[in-house]
């Protein structure tokens, strides 16, 4: 989510930044994959590739061979309605407004002293009336909670200059990403989910989405809104992000940055302090399994891409920067491609591997990465990171077991569920202190955010969504 206000906020800090940036090339492999599903894209090494291009193929012949395969998905697979429970019903689809309409009915008051601007964010909001699951000689697939195609909901704060008082305005609209406007055209599902469920429906599932649109995902950009260069960017990490009008809240392009990016970008990139560069990463199921790369602050170049040399494919969603350092989350949240083809889920938490933090130089690579294992934890979101003396201060929302790719809320001990954790990591000593921000109080908390003149430096505040695990675990059985 964003804010963007008239007035202009500007904190500068002294950078202390010795090693500038390389400027990363650009080649001609230039396209983009969902993290999860990446080992279907063409000229993987090793494994002999047609030697055409779809275009090439006649029309009449592209067409008959479309139409067959539509008959054969509408005949073998069953779309199934995902049922929503009484405490899901927030997670319930909305229509499009067509228009924006002025809210009637404010509760409270806002401030005189409140700035004139816009309130936007995304969340997921599926087409065709829900989340779906399917039904196959394959077996069964599911959608995810967090999946369904990204919607933005904005809010206009307008005062009078007469009488000071205020005028908000709603609007809502789908982000209209590639796979958005294939689904419209058809008007009912073109892809099958493909996350979760038995592994050879999952495959399948793969290999005909591919078939039929060249995707073997959906873009669903529905996970966050950004700023870089003063343009606005909806995004999930299955794709680029798409640029979008803040006022109108239409789509109007993807960011096409580099060719040399040819991979995903995190939900959560972040502006280095001073410099005002953005920091980023892309996850895939197969090597690399996370490169990060640093964006100038123009917005025009990529001027650094490495691969992290990572071990195993985490799926992390999110990355701190301090003024000198990157900060990488790497937790036994796994996506693993060999494991669901021997059966098992494609996604999995195993809380007896290992957690790493690693301190990275800006501009630094796989060697220069000083690592730091913690105790096993499943951090989705950071608050913030920033140096103090000869530590890096790390503070997250860390849970000790996953929401993804369904949460298990069978017991009582709320483990999928984050608490604010800190971790204190010396660049000279190796030492690591961990602690609980919440000390023993029960809050749940997650969906953090600070004012952004001070992400990556040391800051006072943080507006956390607190979260009710009672209420949230509510659950009737399903049959």
């Amino acid at each position: 989510m964003i804010m963007a206000f008239s007035y202009n906020n500007t904190f500068k800090v002294n950078s202390s930044i010795k090693k500038g940036p390389s400027y990363v090339s650009s080649d001609n492999s230039h396209n983009h994959f969902n993290p999860l599903l990446s080992f279907l894209k063409p000229n993987i090494k090793g494994i002999p590739q047609l030697s055409f291009q779809i275009d090439d193929v006649p029309k009449t012949i592209k067409n008959t061979f479309s139409k067959l395969l539509d008959v054969f998905v509408d005949s073998f697979f069953e779309f199934i309605d995902k049922p929503l429970l009484s405490s899901q019903s927030n997670f319930g689809p909305v229509e499009e407004l067509g228009e924006a309409i002025a809210v009637s009915s404010i509760h409270g008051h806002i401030p005189s002293d409140f700035p004139e601007g816009v309130y936007i964010r995304n969340g997921p909001n599926p087409l065709f009336g829900g989340l779906k699951s399917t039904k196959s000689i394959f077996g069964r697939s599911s959608h995810i909670w967090v999946e369904g195609e990204g919607m933005l909901h904005a809010l206009y704060f307008q005062k009078s200059s007469n009488h000071g008082t205020w005028t908000v305005i709603y609007n809502n609209k789908h982000v209209q990403t590639e796979t958005y406007n294939l689904e419209k055209q058809r008007n009912k599902p073109l892809f099958l989910p493909a996350i979760e469920g038995n592994s050879l429906a999952i495959l399948s599932a793969y290999l005909f989405n591919w078939l039929r649109s060249g995707k073997v995902n959906k873009y669903i950009s529905n996970t966050n809104v950004f700023e870089h260069s003063g343009k606005f960017y909806s995004i999930a990490e299955s794709d680029m992000p798409q640029e979008i009008d803040i006022l109108s809240l239409k789509t109007l392009k993807n960011w096409d940055l580099s060719a040399a990016w040819n991979r995903p970008f995190t939900s959560h990139p972040k502006k280095a302090p001073s410099t005002g560069e953005l920091v980023t990463f892309g996850v895939e199921p197969t090597k690399p399994f996370l490169v990060v790369g640093i964006i100038s602050a123009d917005g025009k170049k990529l001027v650094h891409k490495v691969d992290l040399k990572l071990n195993r494919c985490s799926l992390v969603h999110d990355i701190g920067v301090t003024q000198r350092y990157n900060v990488i989350m790497d937790f036994p949240l796994t996506i693993d491609l060999n494991r669901l083809i021997r059966g098992g889920p494609l996604i999995k938490y195993n809380k007896k591997e290992y957690a790493k933090i690693g301190v990275m130089p800006r501009y630094g690579n796989a060697n220069s990465i000083k690592w730091f294992e913690v105790e096993p934890n499943c951090t989705f979101h950071i608050i913030n990171s920033f140096e103090e003396g000869d530590e890096v201060v790390v503070r997250g929302c860390r849970s000790l077991d996953s929401l993804i790719p369904e949460p298990d809320l069978s017991s009582n001990e709320f483990k999928c569920f984050s608490r604010c954790h800190e971790w204190r990591l010396n660049m000279q000593t190796g030492e690591v202190k961990e602690k609980d921000l919440c000390n023993d109080k029960a809050v749940y908390m997650d969906f953090p955010i600070i004012h952004e003149n001070f992400v990556g430096i040391k800051n006072r505040y943080a507006y956390i969504q607190v979260v009710d695990p009672i209420s949230s675990s509510t659950q009737e059985r399903q049959r």
